[in-house]
């Protein structure tokens, strides 16, 4: 090293690798991106490495890079320990979770205030955008998804099992045709994802339930979006049950012949789920779903 590091360029540092970039680095830490590419070089000529690679869609971390960010969440995790150890402590810092679009809006928004109200000094970010947000890359803290990535790298427990049925209007129903089995779906107007566009098979239902995509006639990258389309009368959609018990005047349609079970994942990073804001999170995301089993199962 040429010189003594700086706490702060550190920092710096931990924020680009996080955000992938300087200008969303910049907005964490409200300063601008200039400020950010600042301290990035001035931590790389104190340490003589390139700890990024720069290229069109960001900041990827190049070997040393990775290397430091290993070091500097250790330092992390061991200034949020003793934190929580403080007599007037609580948990402090920042967490991202990342989760799919319908466990992140429709259940977790409305109940992770409360830990936020014991612990003012800690921050929850969600990142519920329909992409693949990777723990490897640093790029979420807490992932809940539908699949375990591969390797040794992470610990992965089942979170909850949830259940899907197909919806629709009393509207919708009136107007058309009578589905008396599961042959007679391939029939009606569905709305759902945007084929090209799904990251995980998971999220491929109707293909699971014998709809041919010439039926999915309303194609959009949001549960959201298919629910509401739904509800208009227009189509039918498949949805979650704990996210159809939204609207109660959506009708169950075969609950019996066309009902598919999933499985949430609970994911962290190897060796971080013990971090006291990491392990506090969880223990909340736990019971905050076991309490709503029923909910999720549809019962």
């Amino acid at each position: 090293m040429k010189r003594g590091l700086d706490w702060r360029d550190l920092q710096y540092f931990h924020a680009v690798a996080r955000a992938g970039s300087l200008s969303v680095a910049g907005r964490t830490l409200g300063v601008d991106h200039a400020t950010v590419g600042r301290h990035i070089q001035s931590l790389e000529q104190a340490m003589g490495v390139s700890l990024f690679e720069r290229h069109l869609r960001g900041y990827a971390l190049t070997r040393h890079g990775e290397r430091l960010l290993a070091s500097v969440e250790a330092m992390n995790r061991e200034a949020g320990r003793l934190a929580e150890n403080a007599p007037a402590g609580g948990l402090s810092g920042t967490v991202r979770i990342s989760a799919l679009e319908g466990i992140g809006n429709f259940f977790l928004a409305s109940r992770i205030g409360t830990l936020i109200e014991s612990n003012p000094n800690l921050t929850v970010e969600m990142v519920t955008i329909q992409q693949i947000v990777t723990l490897s890359r640093h790029q979420a803290d807490i992932l809940i998804t539908l699949h375990v990535p591969p390797g040794e790298r992470f610990s992965a427990t089942p979170l909850t099992d949830y259940r899907l049925f197909v919806y629709g209007s009393p509207e919708y129903l009136a107007r058309n045709p009578p589905i008396r089995t599961t042959a007679d779906l391939a029939h009606h107007v569905f709305a759902g994802y945007v084929d090209e566009l799904l990251f995980t098979r998971g999220l491929d239902y109707l293909e699971e339930l014998g709809v041919p995509l010439k039926s999915v006639r309303i194609q959009n990258s949001s549960l959201h979006a298919q629910m509401e389309a739904a509800c208009s009368g227009i189509c039918l959609a498949v949805l979650p049950a704990f996210i159809a018990a939204e609207r109660p005047s959506l009708v169950r349609i075969l609950p019996n012949e066309a009902a598919l079970t999933r499985t949430y994942w609970l994911i962290t990073r190897s060796g971080e789920q013990e971090a006291p804001r990491i392990r506090r999170i969880c223990e909340v995301l736990r019971a905050e779903v076991e309490a709503a089993r029923t909910v999720f199962l549809g019962e």
